[in-house]
């Protein structure tokens, strides 16, 4: 349906927008293709983990990472698919959230790994149904997936949970790969929860993110895996990794030598996210409050906004009848994995005026 409204020159409100570069933000464009313009790339010089200033300059985003212990890949998309061979074999299983990211049942399917989800309960906050998440545990689970925070619930993980995680990891000797793509953008303070899982040494942890979200540049796929736990597991962890990476040679030359100067950016590009993820968040509780039939979901960070509709339609419905009728794009909840309905996702990163435009539209449906 939206490919015949666009071929047919209507105008739609497209809520979904999730591609930064597509979502009107400024560039640093001299410093980001100066600094992909560097001489040193014209020569080949492949390390496994990749080359040292390219991990150094990540260890210096972390502050308090070794560099040792970071290992470079071309996005974290690979970074899952080297951490499924490393930590499974062939029908092995992993833990992964639910509601979250559907990207992970095509890694696991690639990698011939087995996806079993474990709940994430709403209570006024989103929290994970450890219950649940113990009776999940078999003897081939290998390991527990954590979003933070969580994508499109933008939940982050709080010390409590961290804490019941990590002694529920070790007394089966599970390993824990925690995905922080979108851990800068937080939308306010909160003492209980974990930003990061970089320094867990208890159990075998392994921590991705990457430029994708860092610096909101996905197109030159530069991610990382940082490496944590107790001294013996994680050296040999490393190494495997290291064997992995090596087979696939994947990562470019040119983005690791770039990779210092590209981080001088962050702040420009952050800040410019970071302002207009809040203000449509603050756009959103505005106009949802009150006696409306609808709901915003509470949320802590990320890119995301979930909204519960009124259960008039399902969500399929819902998202048909709005694209149909009122030329708004959003994505239902099914899309994510939610356990029951109607809930509709919306991209913070959508410009203002449009998603104002287009929240209006979708409101009006039901008051």
């Amino acid at each position: 349906m939206v490919r015949e409204k666009r071929e047919h020159g209507e105008t739609l409100l497209d809520l979904t927008e999730s591609n930064p570069t597509a979502a009107g933000l400024s560039y640093p464009a001299g410093v980001l293709l100066q600094a992909l313009a560097d001489k040193r790339a014209l020569r080949y010089e492949p390390h496994p983990a990749g080359l040292n200033d390219a991990r150094a300059a990540v260890a210096e985003y972390y502050r308090d990472v070794s560099q040792d212990w970071i290992l470079l890949t071309a996005g974290t998309s690979e970074a899952y698919s080297l951490l499924f061979k490393l930590l499974a074999d062939p029908g092995d299983e992993v833990l992964v959230p639910r509601p979250s990211y559907p990207l992970f049942e095509f890694l696991a399917a690639l990698e011939s790994v087995r996806l079993v989800q474990y709940p994430l309960l709403y209570h006024g906050e989103w929290q994970i149904d450890f219950d649940a998440l113990a009776r999940s545990i078999t003897n081939r689970t290998r390991a527990v997936v954590l979003v933070n925070p969580n994508n499109p619930t933008g939940s982050f993980i709080k010390r409590q949970e961290l804490d019941r995680l990590v002694d529920m990891c070790s007394a089966h000797d599970l390993a824990i790969v925690s995905d922080e793509v979108f851990s800068d953008y937080v939308f306010g303070p909160d003492r209980q929860r974990v930003t990061s899982l970089a320094g867990v040494e208890q159990v075998l942890t392994f921590v991705l993110s990457g430029f994708s979200k860092v610096l909101a540049l996905p197109q030159v796929k530069l991610g990382w895996i940082v490496v944590g736990g107790p001294e013996p597991v994680r050296n040999d962890a490393f190494s495997r990794l290291e064997l992995i990476a090596d087979t696939y040679l994947s990562v470019g030359t040119p983005v690791q030598w770039a990779a210092r100067r590209l981080l001088t950016c962050r702040d420009v590009i952050q800040g410019q996210i970071t302002e207009r993820v809040r203000a449509n968040r603050a756009c959103l509780a505005d106009r949802i409050g009150g006696d409306s039939p609808w709901r915003l979901l509470e949320t802590e960070g990320g890119w995301y906004a979930v909204i519960e509709a009124p259960r008039i339609y399902s969500e399929e419905e819902w998202t048909l009848e709005l694209l149909a009728r009122d030329n708004v794009v959003v994505q239902p909840g099914f899309f994510f994995d939610f356990e029951r309905e109607a809930f509709l996702v919306i991209s913070l990163l959508t410009p203002p005026e449009i998603l104002r435009a287009g929240v209006d539209r979708v409101l009006a449906r039901a008051r």
